[in-house]
């Protein structure tokens, strides 16, 4: 199981803030992950319906959609973000 937390609207829109999730075996990068997510219902294609927008972090480390999800115990999944 891996633990996924969702931020600000992406939590919103998916109406959650966290849940553990058994991934399939063809989820093996973040661009694969946000995939699947978005078939888990309308809710979750309305939160990631601009996939290169949103930021993810395994394991608390910001990553790029390419790298490998490996053994996360968990992902973040974020908007964009700005400084200040």
């Amino acid at each position: 199981m891996t633990k996924l937390v969702y931020f600000a609207w992406v939590r919103e829109r998916i109406g959650k803030a966290e849940e553990d999730i058994a991934l399939p075996a063809s989820v093996v990068t973040v661009t694969d992950l946000l995939n699947y997510l978005k078939t888990m219902g309308e809710e979750y294609e309305t939160a990631l319906q601009f996939p290169d927008v949103i930021r993810v972090a395994i394991d608390q480390e910001h990553v790029d959609h390419d790298e490998p999800i490996g053994n996360a115990r968990e992902i973040g999944i974020f908007p964009p973000m700005t400084g200040g």
